[in-house]
């Protein structure tokens, strides 16, 4: 028994102490990739680390002078009897029916008052309390000064409540000491639901064989050996693991010496949060996984959404409606003058769909545009179009993110999809499609058309003022020749050819330079809808990716990376 007790202690003592700060900046840790995850990952999957982040804060903030410590078993195992053979005192009610155990009890080591505030957190009712400090014990209970023991309900027990109560005490005490017995200390209950359980609170873990009186001394190593291999199985390796016996106070040397050492280090709450956050951590590793976060959605998917973009917002009708006005604006300026009355009748093909015509562009703040278009409604395929782009972009950029994130990334992709429609518009209607001004030349041409109509229209008023003269019967008039040809009919005809042959000319300019215009508007149509692709389509995604990359570095600085 002396050579199992020494070995515990080694194993009880911890390698190294947990630094309250360092502990501290993990908690935070995990508290920022809460905040970073928020709306991006199912909230199922967070209760653990917003459980820990609650309890721990809690409990750093009430007495650090105290530990907690927890008699954990099964019906029979003897806890209620260690309870007051550890106490000296008859605290807690022993008897044979069972469970016996309904409720926690307390036992306080020194002044109640540092551990009140303590023991109503862990939920203990006050009259269940009770003070282990007498005058009459002197310093014999000096060394346990700042223990809190608690005999928690029986975790087998046929009540449901009692089994509840044992798994919430467990998840807020500081350590834990699991009690069984020589008859069931092999039952698949206390392995498979709780030691197992807590394989990542090794250090705050502790097993006493209760009750070896009750085995023959040849048998009991058998036992301690057989128990030793099935913690082992259990993950929880050089667990300490003591034999004690309440009835007999040499039984409980070995566990009373532990219990001083756990309270004179001022440790156990430490390491119980430590291994919570690791519980934690190692949790929440698959859901951020080991991927470097993705840059962002590749070219590909980019120019294939801005297509999709310009399709639905009528993009295509948009620049061959500049086409046509810049070609009916061309032909009505720098055709001939006589059949530019006819042309003006026709509609401006840009104010059928309700976009800036020459006049806004040039006098109107841009405020003051049209807001909304007659753009045609985007057909069913263009829509279509626009779904599978938009799926697309979440599709390859979430494609090597860990399992919720690619969720998330579509979610944020199609998080705006609904104002899309009026923001393709607006953009549509506010963008410069270089038809504000007049070109030079069209000004130039079309002074050329007024000037040689101007001279056919002189030439035509001077013969008929010559046949007015006639017809009355007074002299002619002389009419200059310019060679064989009167200067009035040259200016006439030679007014009317000028004016049709300068119109030929210039036609197949005015195509040339409207088709210029329209890959021109192209250019600014696309470049509109591409921002507003990114304000309501790449930016929300970017901003998931930005909180996956926050979110590993919260949760590698919460694992001590």
């Amino acid at each position: 028994m002396t050579n199992i007790v020494g070995r515990m202690r080694e194993a009880f003592r911890g390698d190294q102490r947990v630094d309250a700060d360092a502990l501290v900046a993990r908690l935070d840790a995990v508290r920022r990739f809460l905040t970073v995850v928020d709306g991006h990952l199912p909230d199922a999957r967070l209760v653990s680390a917003h459980t820990l982040v609650e309890r721990a804060g809690t409990r750093l903030a009430l007495s650090r002078d105290h530990t907690v410590v927890a008699l954990a078993g099964a019906t029979g195992s003897g806890k209620s009897s260690l309870f007051n053979a550890l106490a000296r005192m008859e605290l807690s009610t022993v008897g044979v029916r069972r469970p016996t155990t309904g409720v926690a009890h307390a036992c306080v080591w020194g002044p109640l008052d540092g551990g009140n505030r303590l023991l109503d957190w862990v939920g203990v009712l006050p009259r269940h309390r009770f003070v282990r400090e007498s005058v009459l014990d002197g310093d014999d209970e000096s060394a346990l000064h700042g223990l809190i023991l608690l005999d928690l309900p029986d975790f087998d027990s046929v009540q449901r409540s009692h089994r509840l109560e044992v798994d919430r005490l467990l998840g807020l005490v500081d350590l834990v000491v699991w009690v069984v017995d020589p008859q069931k200390y092999a039952d698949r209950v206390i392995h498979t639901n709780y030691l197992r359980e807590f394989h990542r609170h090794r250090d705050v873990t502790l097993v006493v064989l209760n009750q070896a009186d009750r085995l023959p001394p040849a048998e009991l190593p058998r036992v301690l050996a057989d128990l030793r291999r099935l913690l082992d199985s259990d993950g929880l390796e050089g667990v300490p693991l003591l034999a004690t016996t309440a009835v007999d106070p040499a039984g409980m040397v070995g566990l009373r010496e532990a219990l001083e050492r756990t309270v004179a280090e001022r440790q156990a709450a430490l390491r119980r949060l430590q291994g919570d956050v690791d519980a934690v951590v190692a949790g929440l590793e698959e859901l951020v996984g080991g991927a470097s976060p993705a840059g962002g959605p590749d070219d590909a998917a980019v120019s294939a959404l801005h297509r999709a973009l310009a399709g639905a917002a009528g993009v295509p009708a948009v620049a061959e409606a500049v086409e046509q006005a810049y070609r009916h604006r061309g032909a009505a300026t720098t055709g001939w003058p006589l059949v530019r009355g006819w042309r003006r009748l026709r509609p401006d093909p840009l104010r059928r769909l309700h976009l800036p015509g020459p006049a806004a562009g040039r006098d109107e703040p841009a405020e003051s545009l049209v807001a909304a278009t007659s753009v045609p409604d985007p057909t069913a395929a263009q829509r279509a179009a626009l779904g599978l782009a938009i799926r697309s972009v979440a599709d390859r950029t979430g494609a090597d993110l860990p399992a919720a994130w690619p969720a998330a990334v579509t979610a944020a992709a199609r998080s705006r999809l609904a104002d899309l429609p009026d923001a393709l518009d607006r953009a549509v209607a506010n963008t410069d499609l270089g038809m504000d001004r007049r070109p030079l030349w069209w000004r130039f041409v079309g002074g050329l058309q007024w000037l040689v109509t101007l001279a056919a229209l002189a030439g035509l008023g001077w013969l008929a003022l010559g046949y007015a003269l006639r017809a009355l019967g007074l002299p002619a008039l002389e009419h200059p020749m310019v060679g064989e040809v009167p200067l009035p009919t040259l200016l006439l005809l030679g007014g009317l050819l000028a004016g049709l042959l300068v119109a030929a000319l210039t036609r197949p300019i005015v195509r040339w330079a409207a088709r210029r215009a329209r890959r021109r508007a192209e250019r600014h149509l696309t470049d509109a809808v591409a921002t507003v692709g990114e304000e309501h389509v790449l930016a929300p995604v970017r901003t998931v990716l930005a909180s996956y990359a926050e979110a590993r570095t919260a949760l590698g600085e919460a694992a001590g990376r």
